[in-house]
């Protein structure tokens, strides 16, 4: 079996490895790497854009991250570099330094220079890109004093553990001349990105697949990649992916792309290794989110009764299969020296949220029903639908009438962050090694309308607004997560959004796949020394 018996409990004590047999990556210590070959991917849903630096998702790293390299990457061994060679801070923080990889070259031929680095962060991080507009709003430029330095100047302290943190997902140059005197959003290479990785974009067939082929003028050398492509084939239902796999038709499915039930069951096939390594800098939180302009959900305590109302446990025993613990607001127990578990918490008590809908004004009809809500699950994959009818049937038990309406990817983002046409809604959020880095989007007002994954719930707060921009620029460790310790107790006090559980990632991969799950986000890098033993 390639599941340990352990569940979620261990695998936190056990930086999240204790689960993965990782039969693939020791034999690769033994073996000639293999030339060749193309290695079937399956895409659980389709976001339409393949920009990692207009959206920071899953669903555009796992394709663009072989095709857009970030400045640094993450190892586990630390930090890793990637189109930066070095980087520094002055005293103060207000400046950080990157030294740039000289002869690299863009997929059209276009040398790779500071200008890159500068347009993409001045026009995209900085002013478009979901989790990233928060992080970068006190940069002010970023100048070239030669084609090969980037120096980002900041109004207000940048720590530099918070910007080595974020560079491997908020970190991407994207070429500027194909961007600079064009609509951003607009731009037809949102689709078809030129990146400097080990592979080239080819094809996007909406609906059916994306191809990317080897890249022969990688700047890692001619040894790199060793695949000669990648497809990733959009399959939603997870029981035609779980077929897929087992027919040898899909290589891999990554974050949690099959039912939970075939996870189980795949883990027992010799032909897979399936577990949670190379996820460690991916742990999500399965999340209700809540319309606020909704005066109902506007109240406190219907937000404390419905938190009430839920059996968190006995859906993660039932719908996660024992793989996550119960959420403390939105720093994860992997968080480190930022997390902390003395915060306020709902027990699962049915009669106590009926009381507390008494007590707020909503009492049941003569029907049964005390007010109806418009619920938007997320379509990542089975368990996020699971979650939506767990979620109706429990608020159903003190009164509440839940219509699901279920939609595809853009929809959904659409209606949530966009047109804000829900009630409630629910899917997952990463963190993503720092508060900063990504978790605060969903507290920080001030986001534009429609960036996805941001606070676009109609919820706001002076004092946390400041707490967050405070801790962001915070120098002193300890005094930083000093805040965010106050942060998540804020966030559990006055339930802006219900962060519900926290869990990793599930992959469940071939093991002709060689040198897989190698690095802490290994399906969102690069795969440069991925080969297929075939």
């Amino acid at each position: 079996m390639n599941i340990s018996t352990g569940r979620f409990g261990p695998l936190l004590a056990g930086a999240m490895a204790a689960f993965a047999v990782t039969a693939a990556a020791v034999d690769a210590d033994a073996q000639e790497p293999k030339r060749g070959g193309t290695a079937i991917i399956q895409m659980k849903g389709e976001q339409r854009i393949l920009n990692p630096a207009l959206r920071a998702s899953t669903g555009v790293y796992y394709i663009t991250g072989k095709i857009v390299e970030p400045l640094i990457d993450k190892s586990y061994d630390g930090y890793e570099p990637v189109l930066a060679t070095e980087w520094s801070s002055s005293e103060d923080g207000l400046e950080i330094t990157f030294k740039l990889r000289e002869g690299v070259k863009w997929h059209d031929g276009e040398d790779f220079t500071c200008d890159d680095v500068s347009f993409t962060a001045m026009n995209m991080w900085k002013e478009l890109l979901n989790y990233s507009t928060t992080l970068q709003q006190n940069l002010e430029a970023v100048d070239c004093p030669d084609p090969h330095t980037a120096v980002f100047k900041y109004s207000k302290p940048m720590p530099m553990d918070l910007m080595l943190a974020a560079m491997p997902d908020l970190g991407h140059p994207m070429p500027a001349h194909l961007y600079e005197g064009t609509d951003i959003l607009k731009n037809e290479h949102n689709t078809a990105p030129v990146g400097t990785g080990p592979f080239k974009f080819v094809e996007y067939q909406r609906g059916q697949y994306v191809i990317a082929e080897r890249n022969d003028d990688y700047w890692r050398g001619e040894e790199y990649p060793y695949l000669d492509r990648i497809v990733w084939r959009f399959i939603t239902d997870s029981s035609a992916a779980a077929a897929a796999l087992e027919a040898g038709e899909v290589h891999e499915s990554g974050f949690i792309g099959v039912s939970m039930a075939d996870v189980e069951r795949l883990s027992e096939d010799d032909r897979f290794d399936v577990g949670t390594k190379g996820y460690e800098n991916n742990v999500a939180h399965s999340t209700v989110e809540f319309n606020h302009r909704n005066p109902i959900l506007a109240d406190l305590k219907v937000r404390q009764a419905i938190y009430h109302a839920l059996d968190i446990d006995a859906a993660i025993e039932t719908i996660m299969r024992g793989y996550a613990k119960p959420g403390r607001g939105p720093v994860p127990s992997t968080g480190g020296a930022n997390y902390t578990d003395d915060v306020p918490t709902y027990p699962f008590d049915i009669e106590k949220a009926k009381a507390m809908l008494d007590e707020a004004g909503y009492p049941a009809g003569d029907d049964g029903v005390r007010f109806k809500l418009r619920h938007r699950p997320a379509p990542w994959g089975e368990y996020t639908q699971l979650w939506a009818e767990f979620y109706a049937q429990s608020l159903k038990k003190v009164g509440i009438d839940v219509e699901i309406l279920t939609n595809d990817a853009p929809g959904f983002l659409t209606g949530v962050y966009r047109d804000h046409d829900f009630d409630t809604a629910n899917g997952w959020h990463q963190f993503r090694a720092d508060p900063a880095v990504s978790t605060m989007v969903w507290l920080r007002s001030g986001s534009p309308n429609g960036t996805p994954w941001t606070n676009q719930f109609g919820w706001q707060s002076d004092e946390v607004d400041a707490m967050i921009d405070a801790a962001a620029s915070e120098l002193d460790p300890e005094k930083r997560a000093e805040m965010y310790h106050e942060l998540q107790r804020i966030s559990m006090a006055e339930l802006p959004v219900i962060f519900a559980i926290e869990h990793p990632f599930i992959s469940v991969t071939s093991k002709k796949l060689i040198n897989h799950h190698n690095t802490p986000r290994w399906n969102s890098s690069s795969w440069y020394d991925l080969w297929l033993d075939q």
